[in-house]
């Protein structure tokens, strides 16, 4: 059967010689045919096993004629908001409107509505009011269950209450996609789908609900905080598809959301299916005229060989989201998939990555995971390298190698991240070696995210002196190599733990590095994730122990500028800062010194800053409390 794009309007059908489609898949991002794109892979699954779907891509939220266009699926409406979540899509940490989406054609912002999937799934139901809807993606996988919205500030109900949809599929979402289809087409009702794995169900009673284990009511979660830092971990215990439990969240005595446990994670020849399908691998031809999809330029010539991920970190939702089992493509899969681009008239030469979440993860940390699943109360690389880890990075080399024989390809690229105490960890510098060699351009990025270790221990990340020691050891390899090649640190700013003190200590680690980040990362409070969840209730619900919190938008805007102390721009607020940390030792004349003496023009309570938004100066009496707050700390 010839390759060709699944159809994207009524006229597309009946050229196909449909009368009806079986589903109809609304997203929030432009149709983009590649499986680095979440509606590709599960309409192309679905095609596989013999479903008819149509794409709305973007419809026009304000008017419900723009999801009519199919007319009434035959089975269902598939709804997600897009490859990200539509508010992080949408804004900065601090809450100001971005200029871009390069998920949408000529990277045009404005193309979808905040809380696409909600918005999606209620203009669904103005005219098909009966007619099945299941919501995936991230932004429906993160938001299964009551969660802290950034945005709003306030605790939100499931996404499955808001949005009026009947079903979630959480998780990468390919096992339960086809489950869910094979039981409406055999004619279940869509209220007695509540059994599947990696699906979320609302239910009226739990007279069928088994073996489960019931979280904080609602209205606990309303009534306390810390009854939400109590319900989190639960979720966050029950994330493995070999150990995880049924969750069930009570909202009153007649509605509850049950989280059924996570599908099974994909084996090697599955994960190969799921890459082999005929994706065109591209945008729609439709979005050319105008100026085609942005998001494609960074994967059109990368591979994906892995998911999930083991490393744990704290601010981030890969546990809730892929899990912490490793699922990996075969050689063969991956080289077959190269082939495709290397021959591209546009390729030149060039593999951009050959990844996932992170790089150098290419089997499960240990043997016992393929068949009882991760540990539940411990990491595999935090805060020591459990001693069961298996830390191997032959098989990873072997497919690098290969990639690089290939013709055409002048160099193969890692830019999805390599986790360096997993590396630091492998007793055999291969790997190390023939990274630097061949696989870095000048300079890696890597992601220490902070250098105080209280910060660290926050984040899930290890001690500083594994970054010390990484970095030596990258220096001494690159100087055998005669390569004068750079680490560029990922770092972050105002993470929870971090106070004026450990900002300080950060602009010190900078200072002896001669760099200055172009761009500083804040820490963005996005659903589900443990730092989140230190956010919203001053507490780590790993062992409910009080945890600071930087909150004030002045007080963020000082610690992301100690970061960027060397900018004229934030001279004021670096002093501010180390004022309050008590650190006046480092403005002077001496080369350890931060910053220069300058004659004030105005007082620190008058200060006012240049970027009003980002950091607007706070009354004199939370200033003062600003203050307060780290002398305690100190």
């Amino acid at each position: 059967m010839e390759n060709r794009f699944l159809p994207i309007c009524r006229e597309d059908m009946e050229a196909r010689g449909w009368e009806q489609v079986d589903f109809v898949y609304v997203t929030g991002d432009a149709y983009v045919d590649h499986p680095s794109f979440g509606h590709a892979i599960i309409t192309r699954i679905l095609e596989s096993h013999g479903y008819k779907i149509g794409i709305i891509s973007q419809p026009d939220w304000k008017d419900k004629d723009s999801i009519t266009i199919y007319g009434e699926p035959r089975l269902g409406f598939l709804v997600s908001g897009g490859n990200m979540d539509s508010m992080v899509n949408h804004y900065s940490v601090s809450k100001k409107r971005r200029a871009n989406d390069a998920f949408t054609p000529g990277g045009v912002m404005g193309k979808r509505p905040d809380y696409a999937t909600t918005v999606y799934c209620n203009l669904i139901r103005q005219t098909y009011k009966k007619t099945p809807i299941i919501i995936g993606g991230i932004e429906a996988s993160l938001r299964r269950m009551a969660h802290y919205d950034y945005w709003s500030n306030k605790l939100k109900r499931s996404i499955l209450l808001d949005s009026g949809a009947d079903l979630i599929s959480y998780g990468m979402g390919e096992r339960s996609i086809v489950e869910i289809a094979e039981a409406l087409d055999s004619g279940l009702a869509i209220e007695d789908i509540t059994y599947i794995d990696g699906t979320v169900c609302k239910v009226k009673s739990l007279d069928s609900v088994y073996d489960a284990i019931t979280l904080e009511s609602w209205d606990e979660l309303n009534a306390d905080k810390l009854n939400y830092a109590k319900s989190f971990y639960k979720q966050y215990c029950n994330t493995d598809p070999f150990s995880g439990k049924r969750l069930v969240e009570p909202y009153s005595d007649h509605l509850y959301v049950v989280q059924n446990p996570p599908s099974k994670p994909l084996s090697q020849s599955e994960m190969d299916r799921v890459y082999s399908l005929p994706y065109m691998r591209t945008y729609h031809p439709c979005y050319e005229a105008l100026g085609g999809v942005p998001a494609i330029e960074e994967v059109k010539y990368s591979l994906i060989s892995n998911r999930g991920c083991f490393g744990g970190c704290s601010f981030c939702a890969l546990t809730f989201h892929q899990g912490r089992i490793i699922q990996t493509r075969s050689h063969e899969s991956l080289i077959a998939e190269a082939k495709k681009f290397i021959w591209d008239k546009d390729f030149k030469g060039y593999i951009h990555d050959v990844g996932g979440p992170t790089a150098n993860f290419r089997a499960p940390a240990c043997e016992k995971q393929q068949t009882k699943g991760a540990c539940v109360n411990k990491q595999c690389l935090f805060p020591t390298p459990c001693k069961n880890m298996k830390v191997d990075h032959k098989d990873y080399l072997k497919l690098l190698r290969k990639l690089r024989e290939l013709p055409n390809v002048k160099k193969v690229f890692i830019r999805s991240g390599i986790r360096f105490d997993y590396l630091i960890a492998d007793k055999d510098d291969t790997f190390f070696r023939e990274l630097c060699e061949h696989h870095v351009s000048g300079q890696l990025k890597v992601a220490p995210e902070h250098v105080a270790d209280p910060v660290l221990q926050m984040m899930g990340k290890p001690e500083n002196s594994v970054y010390q020691a990484f970095c030596k050891k990258y220096k001494q390899i690159n100087e055998k190599l005669g390569k004068n090649q750079f680490l560029v640190p990922y770092l972050m700013s105002s993470h929870p733990g971090s106070t004026m003190k450990e900002a300080v200590a950060l602009a010190e680690y900078l200072r002896d590095l001669g760099y200055m980040p172009e761009q500083v990362q804040d820490f963005y409070p996005t659903p589900s994730t443990i730092s989140t969840c230190m956010y919203y209730t001053g507490v780590d619900p790993r062992t409910m122990k009080p945890v600071y919190v930087p909150k004030n938008p002045h007080e963020k805007a000082m610690q992301r500028a100690l970061i960027q102390y060397r900018n004229p721009k934030n001279y004021e607020l670096v002093l501010e800062a180390l004022k309050i940390a008590d650190r006046m030792d480092l403005v002077g004349f001496d080369k350890q010194c931060l910053i220069r003496p300058r004659q004030m023009k105005q007082n620190q309570n008058s200060y006012k800053p240049s970027n009003k938004a980002d950091t607007k100066s706070p009354a004199p009496k939370k200033k003062k409390a600003i203050r307060n707050v780290h002398k305690k700390k100190r």
